[in-house]
């Protein structure tokens, strides 16, 4: 108990401390889980090695009390510091109170998640870390119910982890937390929902965002009894320490024994600093609010309950808490002083070209001693200051060759590159964990090789997944009994059991947290979405969780997700859509391929399933009942990513384009060859990688005419595919012609047959822009 005294102290500390270093002008930023300190070191009291955190940024004390960060490491996120050795979490590009705990190795390894205490990767959007919490949870009951999951020791022992969900009762009100909640109430998952109540959401009071004023009255619906599913309950009072160590042990035992979920409803908390270092809640809060605050602060509770059953002296406690006073300060002074030292030492550098500069004789000399001058005045300077005195002075002297100008340049350029592996790397994994260091293996067919229909080849397909690789998991809306609207998944719940080829309720948004979550843990899911326009329901989740986490954990922390959809042409507005533009913009971190049938597709799922990453694969709707040939190796066949294929050759035009209106483009190439001009067909198969070889730009030297083709909106995808055609290979300076784009109208595309025609490019469309560019 004394132990947690002094953690909380520590931890009151540290937010008292670092609110005077944002405001000093030290941080930029400072949010603090101040008032939560004593939940938090009771909660940390059930909180074993294997079981995963998924929470939000006031949750320091817990990171403090299970040793997943340390006060120091808190310090140097506050400024910001790059190093991963000081700042393991982000490397210096989440704020402060975002934590993350690695999940694979260098070596595209797992780490032995099971003997660690795990936190998924903190995000700022509210509400934003339930979805992945459905899957964190889901992993433990498939461990331990899938007899196939059984020798992975090293992920899980036996399904006994449970995920700890903490939330910001004002959040409650975000439809993320009722789609989890039902979600998880629906499959009875190991989950215990924290939800700290301190009575505000920023200003607004309780009774503004929840009905009843109680999220726990308002989930009374959501109790489970003995004639069906649903969740616990729990409520407790956030000053009571005693109280809180007694409910939270009890109730997650039961979780990691019953896998029944919960909520613990923790009520009368207090906020010592009010929301964040951008206001004061002295704005918004009466007096007897602010008295009350005082009187109940929990660490004064604690404090006072300690005393009161004498388990421990008033000279001891002071004596804890003075001590915890000067331990937080010195580890706010090491990780200045680590944080600082690199950044003045380049600063002493750089005033030293700048010297030589002056030695020389041949440089703008009041220049160079202003830009010197000006960077030593900065107090505490930043890389940026460095690097904006550098560039000022090279941009000043562009024509200057003298062996001090060189110097600089070089050293500019070096540094230039250091800031952008700080800074801009990582998006995507690099090394074994990349899917594009996954060995190309090409198709082969025998010489009686059957025709299938396209959803008969994907149907071959994952019935081979599923039998060789038991961490691959399918589920979504229609997917299990009846194998999906479009039967890529026929008869394999009934080969493979509902565990392994799931049905859902409907709603995406826990779909992908389901995903997300399970791949964290080392999990292969395959997570649908029905049809592409549905996309909208779970981009939060994918743009905000899955695309980031690489980049914002410094590639510490991967999530493997497939989401598998299907879209493009087919009939009316709500299944037509081809949103690719949207996707590709806020999906960065992701791969998005765009396969134009289902080998195809085969081998990019084949491909993605040897890598960690996370994609979304776009099956063509309209190709599904599409005669293919069966592969005679459709297990080992890999796609690589990011390489367009000429799947008709010619000399005159180059389009460029995707998914299902390459068909029509075939059909217009085939009449304007009767009009003696001849095409190239360019099949770009994946979006993000996008033609890394630069093998579009090598078509346009040919042909000197060029016609991006896409259905989505003009300025969507056939912008982005401009762009890097254009600008990125230079594409430019081949033309003989303006370059073309020929998109969907701006809208969606109407219903039926002649909707479709007049709505999304038709054969007579692509005829028309050709002969256009060929006048020219």
């Amino acid at each position: 108990m004394l132990t947690d005294y002094r953690l909380i102290c520590e931890s009151r500390e540290l937010s008292l401390l670092a609110r005077r270093e944002v405001l000093t002008g030290k941080a930029k930023f400072g949010i603090f889980g101040d008032g939560k300190e004593v939940p938090q070191v009771a909660m940390a009291r059930a909180f074993r090695p294997g079981d995963w955190r998924s929470g939000y940024y006031r949750d320091q004390t817990l990171a403090f009390a299970t040793g997943m960060a340390t006060i120091e490491q808190f310090f140097a996120q506050l400024y910001t510091d790059t190093n991963p050795e000081h700042e393991p979490f982000s490397g210096g590009r989440q704020m402060n109170a975002h934590f993350a705990s690695p999940n694979i190795d260098g070596q595209g390894q797992w780490m032995p998640l099971a003997e660690m205490k795990n936190t998924a990767a903190d995000m700022s959007p509210t509400a934003a870390q339930m979805p992945r919490a459905v899957g964190l949870a889901m992993a433990s009951k498939l461990f331990r119910e899938v007899p196939e999951l059984q020798s992975l020791t090293g992920l899980s022992h036996g399904g006994s982890e449970v995920c700890f969900v903490t939330i910001g009762d004002a959040s409650t009100s975000e439809g993320h937390f009722w789609e989890v909640v039902n979600a998880a109430a629906v499959l009875q998952i190991p989950m215990a929902i924290f939800v700290w109540d301190d009575g505000y959401g920023i200003s607004v009071q309780r009774r503004m965002q929840t009905v009843k004023g109680s999220i726990s009255a308002a989930l009374e619906g959501f109790r489970k009894t003995d004639r069906g599913n649903g969740i616990d309950i729990y409520r407790v009072k956030g000053w009571d320490y005693a109280g809180q160590c007694e409910v939270f042990e009890a109730g997650v035992r039961k979780i990691r024994e019953t896998h029944v979920p919960a909520i613990f409803h923790v009520e009368e908390l207090t906020q010592p600093q009010g929301h964040s270092t951008s206001g004061s809640h002295e704005r918004y809060k009466s007096k007897d609010r602010l008295a009350w605050e005082k009187e109940w602060d929990c660490n004064r509770q604690m404090r006072h309950w300690l005393l009161e059953n004498a388990l421990a002296e008033e000279e001891e406690l002071r004596q804890i808490e003075q001590e915890a006073k000067t331990y937080v300060i010195e580890c706010k002074k090491r990780a200045w002083e680590a944080y600082q030292r690199p950044i003045l030492q380049e600063v002493q550098q750089t005033v030293t070209y700048g010297k030589r500069l002056l030695q020389e004789g041949k440089a703008d000399a009041q220049l160079v001693r202003t830009e010197m001058q000006q960077l030593l005045s900065v107090k505490e300077p930043l890389r940026r200051d460095i690097l904006s005195a550098m560039a000022r002075i090279l941009h000043a002297h562009d024509t200057l060759q003298t062996p001090a100008i060189k110097a600089l340049r070089k050293r500019y350029a070096l540094w230039q590159e250091q800031n952008r592996v700080r800074y801009n790397s990582l998006v995507y994994a690099e090394g074994p964990n990349s899917a594009l260091n996954v060995p190309p293996v090409p198709v082969q067919y025998a010489e009686d090789a059957p025709q299938l229909n396209g959803y008969e080849i994907l149907n071959h397909y994952f019935d081979q997944l599923l039998s060789r690789d038991p961490r691959v998991f399918a589920f979504g809306e229609d997917l299990g009994l009846i194998g999906d609207v479009n039967q890529g998944f026929a008869g394999l719940q009934q080969k493979h059991g509902d565990k392994r080829v799931a049905d859902t309720g409907i709603h995406e948004l826990a779909i992908m947290g389901r995903g997300i979550g399970m791949a964290l843990r080392g999990l292969r899911p395959i997570a649908e979405v029905q049809y592409l326009d549905y996309m909208l329901y779970a981009l939060e989740p994918l743009s905000d969780d899955v695309a980031s986490l690489h980049y914002r954990t410094r590639g510490t922390q991967v999530c493997p997700i497939i989401v598998r959809t299907r879209g493009h042409r087919l009939e009316g507005i709500w299944h037509s859509g081809s949103p690719m533009g949207m996707l590709i913009h806020s999906l960065r971190g992701m791969h998005v391929c765009v396969p134009r049938n289902m080998v195809k597709a085969a081998g990019m799922y084949n491909t993605l399933l040897r890598a960690n990453e996370p994609a979304l694969v776009i099956e063509c709707l309209n190709a599904y009942r599409l005669k293919e040939r069966l592969p005679a190796n459709l297990d080992d066949y890999t796609e690589p990513l990011g390489i367009p294929e000429v799947i008709v050759e010619g000399e005159d035009v180059t389009i460029v384009s995707y998914g299902s209106v390459l068909r029509i483009a075939q059909e217009a190439i085939a009449q304007l060859q009767k009009l003696d001009i001849s095409c190239e067909l360019i099949d770009v198969q994946t979006l993000l990688p996008f033609d890394i070889h630069h093998s579009i730009v090598e078509s346009l030297k040919k042909t000197n005419r060029i016609l991006f083709l896409d259905e989505d909106v003009p300025g969507g995808a056939s912008a982005f595919m401009y762009q890097q055609v254009m600008e990125e290979q230079g594409g430019y300076r081949w033309l003989d012609a303006p370059p073309r784009t020929l998109t969907g109208k701006p809208h969606r595309p109407a219903y039926g047959s002649d909707g479709d025609y007049f709505s999304k490019p038709n054969t007579e469309d692509i005829v028309a822009a050709v002969l256009d560019l060929m006048k020219v």
